[in-house]
């Protein structure tokens, strides 16, 4: 998922959590960037932990039947693939936090690949609190599941798990100002998923933008940081993006980083690639 350029120009570090339904609706936006920039961009991975436990979401008034509607809402305006069945019960995540961490020290070349294949199964209705879907996620990518668990229980995962949470429960100054795209903790305010800081690495000037937001707020920001930075034209063909993608994409990906709407990109997609169904849309590999 890679295109060579002299160096990276820019940091981007990306606060997220495998459950939250926003970030899962930016990941158009965030795989265009990658197509765009390339390894102009250096990313980083912060897990936010939205939840210790299932009854975090319970006293904040979150039950299983509000989540099906507000991913249902979601699934229907941004266009990324949901289960929208209500789940059985309410689910932590910080076990799917830890898993990404474990596997950002001990193999960090799966860290994305993890944190997606978690996503997947979460927004198929798996709950991510359960071990059968960490274990069912390793070997969506090809680690040992008893591996990760093992690397799971390990103080220094604990250590830095423990550094991304309160990473994102010191919002910057800039974040502060835009309070709406934060969220309460006990402590203060917290980012939401997704949130970036961006730095410039050549002499750490730096935006940051709070919250999900338009890809315009992005492309902006980072213009601004570099804008001498090379882009690249879309995709010669959806079959040439889903290659270089490496791994399964969503119907509204596609379209994002193709420049072409919903519709076409299905219809595109329709003659050269297979679909798994999930939700009302779902995600495609070449055939």
């Amino acid at each position: 998922m890679r295109y060579n350029v002299s160096m990276a120009l820019i940091q981007i570090t990306d606060f997220s959590d495998p459950a939250c339904p926003f970030a899962w609706s930016a990941e158009p936006f965030r795989r265009k960037l990658q197509w765009l920039y390339g390894d102009q961009i250096q990313w980083r991975r912060r897990m936010v932990v939205l939840a210790d436990s299932g009854d975090e979401y319970l006293d904040k008034g979150f039950t299983p039947e509000k989540m099906a509607r507000a991913a249902a809402k979601l699934a229907r305006e941004h266009g990324m693939p949901m289960d929208t069945a209500p789940p059985e019960g309410m689910s932590a995540t910080a076990p799917a936090c830890r898993a990404v961490v474990a596997a950002r020290l001990h193999a960090p070349d799966s860290e994305d690949r993890l944190l997606r294949a978690l996503r997947v199964r979460h927004f198929a209705g798996e709950a991510l609190e359960d071990r059968s879907t960490r274990e069912g996620a390793a070997r969506d990518i090809g680690l040992d599941p008893a591996e990760l668990e093992a690397w799971m229980a390990t103080a220094e995962v604990e250590r830095m798990l423990d550094e991304d949470r309160a990473a994102a429960r010191n919002p910057t100054a800039v974040a502060l100002a835009l309070d709406h795209k934060l969220a309460p903790w006990s402590g203060g305010r917290r980012y939401t998923c997704p949130s970036y800081e961006i730095v410039r690495l050549a002499d750490g000037a730096q935006a940051d933008v709070p919250g999900f937001q338009p890809f315009a707020v992005y492309e902006t920001a980072v213009a601004n940081l570099v804008p001498d930075a090379t882009r690249r034209e879309p995709p010669e063909s959806v079959l040439a993006l889903l290659e270089w993608a490496g791994e399964a994409l969503a119907t509204r990906e596609v379209a994002v980083v193709c420049d072409i709407d919903h519709d076409e990109a299905r219809q595109r997609l329709g003659r050269v690639a297979y679909e798994r169904h999930l939700g009302y849309d779902g995600l495609w590999s070449p055939s």
